[in-house]
């Protein structure tokens, strides 16, 4: 009779506890530097702001470095003022335009890319990101020199197919005119981006979802709405906040097209914020202000990641 012996398990060497803590501490060794040049640049200009907005804050105070408490004196003051709340409704409704025409176009051009060849793609994808890679301040140079008055090349097209009433046409000079340049710049800087994300989590479908539909004779709208943008919605969702965010932080666009004229037709919240801060030595108001814009644009992402959650 055989009598099996087990082999005694192979024993680990322990590690030593010098050694273990080094291997513990060094990752968080490795992110410290990132971490305290995070904390440096948005949190404490946050809380610095938070402090200044309690404050009685204005040129003298700037000179001197000293201010008084005030608490929420501040916030009760912009939150009594009708201009802020006609600032408030030109936001939502410069948010709201700018948002709905960079989903639907950015939406557009990721279906065709899918569409398209793989030379043709590439083409595109390329003129996509040179377009999103363009400096802020040159897009708006470019846009400006697009609708001069005088040497335009935008005056000078609609003259030449017969508008005449365009010759020397002062379009920033129109509120109106002016509001539709700014959306128009900055869908056309938005749009890059978002479409080649959805671009990038189209490919992410399984292609016999799409084979199936088609079997079964459903259109390409049809398989968008049933298949795409179900698989899709929170990339829809990310898409969407991230340019909520981009469209209501959108300063130097409009300042450097407008200033918030002409009048205040183009002048929203952070724009305000600034005038108020810079124009009127106000920086405590300025800093509600700003502080307002953060809660308000915070309250309505949460809002609306919570009911996409729910559903």
């Amino acid at each position: 009779m055989t009598v099996l012996r087990s082999r005694p398990a192979l024993e680990v060497p322990p590690v030593p506890r010098a050694r273990a803590t080094r291997i513990t501490i060094w990752p968080y060794l490795l992110v410290a530097p990132t971490i305290v040049a995070a904390a440096y640049l948005l949190i404490y200009p946050l809380l610095r702001n938070v402090v200044i907005s309690m404050q009685r804050f204005g040129i003298g105070e700037l000179i001197r470095g000293d201010a008084d408490l005030v608490w929420f004196a501040n916030y009760v003051e912009i939150l009594t003022d009708p201009q802020f709340w006609a600032v408030v409704r030109r936001t939502v409704a410069f948010t709201v335009v700018n948002v709905g025409l960079i989903m639907v176009l950015s939406t557009a051009v990721a279906l065709l890319l899918t569409g398209l060849g793989r030379w043709m793609r590439l083409l595109v994808m390329g003129g996509l990101v040179l377009t999103w890679a363009m400096p802020i301040i040159a897009a708006t140079t470019v846009f400006q020199w697009l609708f001069a008055s005088q040497l335009g090349l935008v005056n000078w097209v609609l003259v030449s197919l017969g508008f005449e009433q365009f010759d020397g046409y002062t379009w920033f000079a129109s509120g109106s005119a002016t509001f539709g340049i700014l959306v128009a710049l900055i869908v056309w800087q938005s749009v890059p981006f978002a479409a080649l994300v959805l671009y990038s989590a189209m490919t992410t479908v399984p292609a016999e979802l799409y084979e199936s539909a088609r079997i079964d004779g459903a259109s390409g709208t049809r398989m968008f709405r049933s298949i795409t943008f179900p698989i899709l919605r929170p990339m829809f969702g990310l898409v969407l906040c991230l340019e909520v965010i981009w469209v209501v932080k959108a300063f130097v666009q409009i300042w450097a097209i407008s200033q918030g004229g002409p009048g205040q037709a183009t002048t929203t919240l952070p724009v305000y914020a600034f005038q108020v801060a810079q124009a009127l030595h106000k920086f405590d108001l300025g800093a509600a202000i700003s502080m307002v814009t953060v809660l308000m644009l915070t309250v309505v992402l949460l809002v609306y990641i919570r009911t996409e959650k729910a559903r």
